[in-house]
């Protein structure tokens, strides 16, 4: 099990701030949010790649369907280089319906940003490569051109792409196979559920039914599990001696990562004072 934290809200300098003291303190990822219009999140990470060396550096998460994927192919390949191969692309279909999340667009509705964001998973293994490539998607397209003025940016160090975790909604499936063929799961709980019957909340047990079904998915394409991740999200408390009971289960249930996030409050300084006392009491580890 590997243990990351996300900064909820914050500028690049307190990214690179708060990424160091996250290595000092034994975390092995930190994260930061990917907005529409605010402080752009892989300026964050470039700045904390400067200051660490070994913590892993990704989004929580990347609205991938909002954004050109050739855009996110120089962004995460810039950072990827300067960080010696240490991020990690977290990517989701992106918030529906909510009014701040589409001030400047309508919201195409789910079927289409599912399709750009096949599209863009799609498009993301060949800019990662820098060779000329041809591609038609439904939403977009590359022409094959032998050289490229100005040059195509350097591949990321991590071949043969940056490992990229995808938001798959249980147990649909549809989704989880979007999933099956990427390099790690973000939980969504979207149960099917008739008229009267109450959903249920996530839990351990259908987190294990979802490991479950993606080994199965992924060894029907010739995939094992090996190296793939499953993440699970929560807040455990800086002073809970028992804080690592709570993250037992997720990992009992085939966790490989514990996410620990505090979105109560997008104020910069309470959230930069919760952040440091929570990375110093270091991550709810498992015996």
């Amino acid at each position: 099990m590997r243990y990351g934290f996300v900064m909820a809200y914050g500028d690049a300098r307190a990214a690179a701030e708060l990424a160091t003291l996250a290595e000092d303190h034994g975390w092995d990822g930190f994260f930061v949010w990917e907005s529409i219009w605010g402080i752009d999140a892989w300026a964050m990470l470039a700045a904390a790649a400067m200051t660490t060396e070994r913590i892993r550096l990704g989004t929580m998460l990347t609205p991938l369907p909002r954004r050109k994927p050739w855009d996110v192919a120089g962004q995460t390949s810039t950072v990827d280089n300067l960080s010696n191969g240490r991020v990690t692309l977290a990517v989701g279909l992106g918030v529906a319906g909510e009014e701040r999340f589409w001030l400047f667009e309508d919201d195409p509705g789910r079927k289409v940003r599912a399709e750009l964001m096949d599209d863009s998973l799609a498009m993301l293994q060949h800019l990662w490569r820098d060779q000329p490539f041809e591609y038609a998607g439904k939403h977009y397209r590359s022409r094959k051109v032998a050289d490229l003025m100005p040059p195509a940016p350097p591949p990321p160090v991590q071949q043969p792409r940056i490992p990229t975790w995808v938001v798959g909604a249980w147990p649909r499936p549809k989704s989880m196979r979007r999933v099956a063929l990427q390099d790690g799961w973000l939980p969504n709980y979207a149960p099917i559920v008739q008229p009267g019957e109450e959903p249920g909340e996530w839990s351990p047990e259908l987190l294990a039914e979802g490991v479950a079904w993606l080994r199965e998915e992924r060894a029907a394409h010739g995939l094992t599990m090996d190296g793939f991740d499953i993440v699970a999200e929560g807040k455990t408390a800086a002073d809970d001696p028992k804080a690592a009971e709570t993250v037992r289960p997720w990992a009992e249930a085939g966790a490989t990562w514990w996410i620990d996030a505090d979105w109560s409050s997008m104020d910069a300084t309470e959230v930069r004072a919760k952040a440091e006392r929570r990375l110093k009491a270091g991550p709810p580890r498992i015996a």
